[in-house]
Formats: structure tokens, C-alpha cells, sequence
């Protein structure tokens, strides 16, 4: 990523004729048949089709950003990503005031929501990136600028790399906008506004390219760290496939065992000794992590990612400089639900219960009092020896966004939900193998008549909370909007049950205004 962020390319311009409703502002007159004359300016440009999930513009943290009118820190698409999937539930709460924020875990979201459009554009940025690189990458460019037999060689590895990042946005967009704008590299430059498609048409076509670009992907474990090979395809195949008969209406369980059976029997990955190392500052030598968001304190600046995480949960009687940063920004805690998913919240029971009780409150009586819930320091900018990381503002911490931990869950998961091809007596085997873990031995093991379809969520929540799951996790299970209740869910301290349209986030206003081709989602 260093050789990355400050790469400006004219052609970026072009995402205007595809991504909806993005101002973009071209760096300079560097024409795709100039840039490309380079043998490594096709790495460069994946690379920063890589980059556009951890960083938000040509230079860090701010100043030079990609879209114009968002802010910076809060438009980072990992942020928005975190933040959509996590503060409308019981994971996370937090106590800013900014115009839309309080919205989230009140449930009362709009279509001119900030936070919303900041993620909804991100993703199909990352798109029209996509698609630019491989309009940029075919066999006739290639031949037409000279391009060298090494770089040809390597070039359909890095397409299907290109396909996955896109296939990965796209998944985003159909989790949390139901029917989205869809196009591809064949969609010609400067045409006609994207057309809507609906969410199942989504789903398969990423299916279908996961499908098409698997032997293309370099094996498990091979690939550079940070770039994503064929267990982190696999790993977006098992997602997609354990929440298809939400996007779809039909069950595609058998496929999601088929998928993390693959993750799980390539052998590239075990689980971190230590649970806590999954999230610290040299977490990219964790064995267990498939597929980062790679940060880095100097060349990664941002005040999205890990950063945020990091920074947004220290306040109160923290000291910043005990987790590697400078600074405590005081917003981010939990409720009373996910501490009591644990037997101890001191973790000296159950190891990931990573909570700080001193001078915080269980309850939440006031959502803008910081002492007011647990603080989850899941995050540090500290190495697992205790040193602090390369700069004290800006993080090294890595995001997990695949780690093997979920393929165990989701293989347990789809075989209790009838998936074919599993059994249960290995699902059972791979919780245990977590649950030994997190309390140092076999004590905290269950037996079979304790794995149920609820101990699996649950489980979730104690494995998986601040990851980005849990949204995902209880609208799979019919929880998020009418049945789940949770101390502040819809704007009440005791909590209350929201209506089912909630489910989908609206398609942003100033993007139904832009393309007459989208209708909005029922309910806003």
C-alpha cells in the first residue's frame, strides 16, 4: 500500500459514468495508455483497489479525498461497514451526537442518513474500480501496450482478484441495500445510468463469479498477506450461501458446508493460542486470520478502520497510552446483552469476555455518558510482547475480516439448519475446539444435546462480537427488527421491537434523484 496512496489516475474520473451519484476529482492528465505502459502499474492499480477499503483518498488521513462532500473519517468504508452492522444491535452503542449517528441504534434511520450514504457510495466505488482494472487488463490491452510475458502470466491471478474485491462489494450491497445499481466492466464508459437488479440476481451473479475465478486464485495460504486468495473466496462463498435464503428465499446450507469445509481442510490456517492476539498490532502473523483490512500507522492513515475502533473505545478512567494510542475519543461501548452472554465478564472465565468495568456502569441509563456501559478495548494498538505500535494516532492493528474461527461456525451453523454433505458430530468437534480456547481447556466444552441453532448465535456473539457480524447474524435468525429486544433498540433504555422494513437500509435520496432507474426500498 505504500507504493499505492499516492497514485492518482485521470481514468478514476470514469466511475462518474457508473457509480451512480459520486463526485470524483480527477488528480491529473495521466491517460490509461500512459499509465499502463509500466509493467507494474497493473499491481499498483489492485493494489489500490485494496487500499480503497482502509484508506479515502490520494493522500492520509484527509485532504485529498476520492468523493467529494463526505467526510473523510466518517466516510472510511470499513468504519461504515463496522458501524452499519454493529450499533443498531446489542453489540454497540455510541455516545456521539453527530447529525445521524444516534439514528443507528435508534433505528430511525432516513434515506438522507450520512452514514448510510457514506457506505453506500464506498461500495460501489470499489466497484467501478473493479470494473476499470479489468477493462484495462484484457488480452488485446495487454498485447496493444507491450506488455511483458511475466506480467501476462500474472495477470489472470490478479483479474480474479479484481472479481473477488468487486464480488465482496457487491455482497456488502445486497446485505444492506437489498436491490442495488448493477454494472459491470461491459457496461461502456460514459453510458447510461446503472439499472437496479434485484437482490437474488445479485446474489447469483457473485456466485457465479466466485464459481468462475476459483482456479484462478492463488492457493490457500500462498498469496501475499493482505491480498486474498482461494480460502478467502471460499470464505465469501460461506457467507454468502449461510444468509442466501435471506437474500434469496431459498436455503443454500448445503453449498455454505461445502464452502467452510473447504477453508477448514486446506490446512493453510489454525486458530491464534491466544484469542486476544487475533487484535493487536502484529495481528499479521496470526495463523488464523484468511482475509485482512491491512492497516498500517504510517503508510495506511486514516481516521476510519482500526483506528476508530481502537481510539473510539478508550475514555473514562482508560489511559490511551495502555492500548498504543495518544488519544481516548470516548464513544464506543455495550450493552447489558452481550456482557451477559459471558459466565464472567472479567474474561477469567471465558477468555474473549474483553470488557473494562472500572468506573463503567453495566446499564446504560444515558447513552452520551461514556461511563455508562463496558468498554470492549478488543482492538489495541499494542503488539502481543506489549509494544506499542509503529505511531501512537494512527494504528498497525489489522481488521479480520474472514478468520477461520467463522468458518467453524458457519459449517456448524448450516449443518443444523439441515444443510447435506456435514455432520453434526464435527460441528459439535469444531465448537469445542473454540470453546477450549477461550477457557484455556475443556471445561467450558458442551455436549451434543447443548448444540442448538440458539447456542450457535450466541456462540457468534461471544466468538465474533465487533467483527461486523452481528446485524447479519440476527436477521438470519429474525431478530434484528420485530422479534429482538435490547437495551436501547429503537430509542427506549429497556428497548423495543422495530418494524421489519429496517431489515434493508433506504438506497441513499441524492442517489434515487441521480438514476431514474432505482426505486427505494419499501418503507422509507
Amino acid at each position: 500500500m505504500k507504493k499505492i496512496v499516492n497514485i492518482s489516475l485521470i481514468f478514476i474520473l470514469m466511475v462518474l459514468s457508473a457509480c451512480t451519484d459520486l463526485d470524483v476529482t480527477p488528480q491529473n492528465d495521466l491517460t490509461p495508455d500512459v499509465f499502463f505502459t509500466e509493467d507494474d502499474a497493473y499491481e499498483r492499480f489492485l493494489t489500490r483497489i485494496y487500499a480503497g477499503f482502509a484508506v479515502t483518498g490520494q493522500q492520509g488521513p484527509a485532504g485529498n479525498a476520492d468523493i467529494k462532500g463526505l467526510d473523510e473519517g466518517f466516510s472510511q468504508y470499513l468504519r461504515q461497514y463496522w458501524q452499519l452492522q454493529e450499533l443498531p444491535t446489542d453489540e454497540a452503542v455510541i455516545g456521539w451526537n453527530d447529525d445521524g449517528l444516534p439514528d443507528l441504534s435508534d433505528h430511525t434511520w432516513s434515506s438522507s442518513n450520512q452514514f448510510v450514504r457514506a457506505l453506500y457510495y464506498r461500495i460501489f466505488f470499489q466497484v467501478s474500480l473493479a470494473n476499470e482494472f479489468l477493462r484495462e487488463s484484457t488480452d488485446d490491452k495487454l498485447d496493444s501496450r507491450g506488455v511483458s510475458e511475466e506480467v501476462k502470466a500474472q495477470m489472470p491471478a490478479f483479474r480474479a482478484e479484481a472479481r473477488f474485491l468487486r464480488a465482496l462489494s457487491y455482497w456488502h450491497g445486497i446485505d444492506m441495500f437489498g436491490n442495488i445499481p448493477f454494472y459491470t466492466e461491459e457496461q461502456a464508459v460514459g453510458g447510461s445510468s446503472p439499472r437496479q437488479a434485484s437482490r437474488e440476481e445479485v446474489f447469483n451473479f457473485i456466485a457465479s463469479e466466485l464459481q468462475e475465478i476459483e482456479n484462478d486464485m492463488i492457493a490457500p495460504g500462498e498469496n501475499a498477506y493482505g491480498r486474498a486468495g482461494r480460502a478467502a473466496l471460499w470464505m465469501l462463498q460461506a457467507k454468502l450461501y449461510l444468509n442466501g435464503e435471506v437474500y434469496t428465499g431459498k436455503p443454500y446450507y448445503t453449498e455454505c458446508i461445502a464452502a467452510s469445509d473447504k477453508v477448514i481442510s486446506s490446512g493453510a490456517y489454525s486458530l491464534q493460542d491466544d484469542y486476544h492476539h487475533v487484535f493487536l498490532a502484529d495481528n499479521h502473523l496470526s495463523p488464523e486470520i484468511i482475509f485482512p483490512i491491512a492497516f498500517d500507522g504510517k503508510a495506511t492513515q486514516t481516521y476510519g478502520g482500526t483506528t476508530y475502533l481502537v481510539h473510539g473505545c478508550i475514555g473514562g478512567n482508560m489511559t490511551a497510552e495502555d492500548y498504543g494510542v495518544n488519544s481516548p475519543w470516548a464513544g464506543l461501548r455495550t450493552t447489558s446483552a452481550l456482557v451477559d452472554l459471558f459466565p464472567d465478564e472479567t474474561g477469567a472465565i471465558d477468555e474473549r469476555a474483553i470488557f473494562y468495568t472500572n468506573g463503567q456502569s453495566k446499564s446504560i441509563e444515558a447513552i452520551g455518558e461514556f461511563s455508562n456501559g463496558y468498554a470492549v478495548p478488543k482492538y489495541q494498538n499494542v503488539t502481543s510482547d506489549g509494544a506499542p505500535g509503529s505511531d501512537l494516532e494512527f494504528v498497525d492493528t489489522d481488521f479480520p475480516m474472514f478468520r477461520l474461527a467463522d468458518a467453524y461456525l458457519m459449517y456448524a451453523e448450516a449443518v443444523l439448519r439441515g444443510g447435506q454433505g456435514g455432520d453434526r458430530g464435527t460441528a459439535l468437534n469444531y465448537i469445542n475446539l473454540l470453546r477450549e480456547r477461550a477457557y484455556n481447556g475443556t471445561t467450558g466444552n458442551i455436549s451434543d444435546g447443548d448444540l442448538t441453532l440458539d447456542f450457535i448465535l450466541d456462540e457468534r456473539g461471544r466468538e465474533l462480537y465487533w467483527e461486523g457480524h452481528r446485524r447479519q447474524d440476527l436477521i438470519r435468525y429474525n431478530l434484528f427488527t420485530e422479534n429482538g429486544i435490547w437495551p436501547w433498540k429503537g430509542g427506549t433504555r429497556e428497548g423495543k421491537t422495530t418494524p421489519a422494513f429496517r431489515n434493508l437500509y433506504p438506497i441513499p435520496a441524492n442517489d434515487l434523484l441521480a438514476n431514474p432507474n432505482l426505486d427505494q426500498n419499501e418503507g422509507y
